[in-house]
């Protein structure tokens, strides 16, 4: 019976049905020990995203095929022993350790992948890549497609982490071309060559071509189970999804990935929670975002957190600490959102000054997020000084990239702020565009930027939505203005009171009124004696 069952669970693993093969291998070990059981059990467990599990079971299988004296066996259980210690939970001692325990016992069959992960684990580029090349040429000669492609594709990610940025990106196209194709015959290698090109794309900024990637790999998805199975790779993959507009799946990713990352080093827990954070800033859940960032988190992502809270200067500090030594992508995002916070406390010299660095960084890139991102951010400084014309000519410059980018929610954006510039002069023109936005903003769950796109088509003279948005709970800072608003204060006086601008104040008070429901400041005077508002 358990080597049928054994049989079963190697057979599903083939066909990649999971948890078919997780059930096999469970019930085997449920009445004895079977170093295979183990071995099975641990790869359909690594598939459905339980590193730690997954680990645990492998340990058991190499030490089971030790003491049936099976060594090859017991060296490929330490190799992949090997790969969730180095790039699950990125313990570089665990990893060296089980490395060298497979390198003793493997002989000459794991030699090329030994080398693969000792050329992963050298700090020198140049003595990285040689190495690299060397698995490259074994694949071939050897005939080992998988060691082949894994190895272009690492290549790859290390020459885009040197600055040779076209030369790797070519290598992980062709990677992962072959293994998308199914020219490799372990899956696994579509995992390792997924994983590089999202950290490849996040370095060089190309989110283009990580969209494209991702539109190919959805069909192995759909059979396989999502491809993105170390927790770094689960976060960058997350974060995509929260770029193009898939916030759904988004969190469900993204929390995978913070589950993933529960037995791992701070750094990629950071990363997952800091994800998470920025998606429910979109989302408007600012205190949720907080809980995700008590203990630290990107500055990036506490810059924002800081505006949506309405303190500008805070997020100005931590925007300006960003742009020291940041690379073109990271700096791109710091200093469109430097932009908005320097607009929000009425530094519009300043604003414009952010704006024209990010112009330069576009003009290196025009067709690209920063081209985009430099018209967007030229586009509201040229609001804010009442150039309507030229704002407009910014963001319509904006929209056609963004679209193509996939950048929805940005797009959404770039299109609400483009309906305010025409509100003035042409009315007709911006409820156009503030319903195209808001129809955007509704479905991916954007609450405050939404909320201002219904308000403006009411001033208008729209409807707004077609149906009621379900309203958020209030956060703290909006429970704060509530308050005074209550109280008789007027928004100049509440940003005294709050030391925020009469701006950011006017948002927070619009955002209260949609979510309570209420027209005018007089009806939440009246909420606030009848009952709390939260």
């Amino acid at each position: 019976m358990a080597g049928a069952l054994v049989d079963a669970g190697t057979a599903a693993l083939a066909d990649g049905r999971w948890e078919r093969a997780r059930s096999a291998f469970e019930a085997v070990l449920a009445t004895q020990e079977q170093p295979e059981a183990h071995d099975g059990l641990a790869e359909a467990l690594w598939w459905l995203g339980e590193p730690d599990a997954s680990l645990a079971h492998r340990e058991r299988a190499f030490v089971g095929f030790r003491r049936a004296g099976r060594d090859g066996a017991a060296a490929a259980a330490a190799f992949e022993a090997c790969v969730v210690q180095l790039i699950d939970f990125g313990n570089g001692a665990a990893a060296s350790g089980w490395l060298a325990r497979a390198e003793s016992l493997g002989g000459d069959e794991l030699a090329g992948w030994i080398g693969l992960l000792r050329a992963l684990m050298v700090a020198d580029t140049d003595e990285a890549c040689a190495g690299m090349r060397r698995c490259i040429e074994t694949g071939r000669a050897s005939g080992d497609v998988d060691l082949e492609l894994s190895a272009r594709a690492d290549l790859g990610g290390r020459l885009v982490a040197a600055g040779r940025v076209a030369e790797g990106l070519c290598l992980i196209d062709e990677a992962l071309a072959g293994a998308l194709a199914g020219e490799c015959r372990r899956r696994s290698t579509v995992v390792w060559a997924c994983c590089t090109m999202l950290g490849a794309c996040e370095t060089a900024g190309d989110l283009e071509r990580a969209t494209q990637w991702l539109r190919v790999v959805d069909d192995f998805s759909q059979r396989y189970g999502c491809p993105f199975l170390h927790a770094t790779c689960r976060t960058h993959f997350g974060g995509l999804l929260v770029a193009t507009g898939r916030w759904e799946r988004a969190d469900r990713e993204l929390d995978a990935a913070i589950r993933m990352a529960a037995r791992t080093g701070p750094v990629p827990r950071a990363m997952a929670r800091t994800a998470l954070a920025e998606l429910r800033l979109l989302q408007g859940r600012i205190d949720e975002a907080d809980a995700l960032l008590c203990d630290g988190g990107d500055d990036l992502v506490r810059a924002r957190l800081c505006l949506a809270r309405g303190e500008g200067d805070a997020a100005v500090d931590l925007l300006e600490g960003c742009l020291g030594g940041a690379g073109p992508p990271r700096a791109t995002c710091a200093l469109a959102l430097l932009v908005e916070a320097l607009l929000e406390l009425g530094r519009l010299d300043q604003a414009a000054a952010a704006a024209g660095r990010l112009d330069v960084l576009g003009a290196a890139e025009p067709a690209g997020c920063a081209g985009a991102f430099a018209a967007v951010a030229a586009g509201r400084v040229a609001a804010a000084r009442d150039d309507a014309a030229g704002a407009v000519e910014r963001f319509r410059a904006a929209l056609p990239i963004l679209d193509r980018l996939g950048l929805v929610f940005e797009a959404a954006r770039a299109r609400f702020a483009l309906s305010l510039a025409l509100a003035p002069g042409s009315p007709r023109a911006a409820a156009v565009e503030a319903r195209a936005a808001l129809a955007v903003l509704d479905r991916l769950g954007a609450a405050a930027v939404a909320d201002a796109a219904a308000e403006l088509l009411r001033s208008l003279g729209d409807r707004g939505r077609a149906t009621p948005r379900v309203p958020g709970p209030l956060t703290r800072r909006e429970r704060e203005v509530a308050d005074l608003v209550g109280q008789g204060l007027s928004n100049p006086e509440i940003a005294r009171r709050l030391h925020l601008s009469p701006k950011t104040v006017g948002h927070h008070v619009s955002r209260v009124l949609a979510k309570l429901g209420l027209r005018n400041r007089v009806e939440v005077a009246a909420r606030l004696a009848a009952r709390d508002p939260h």
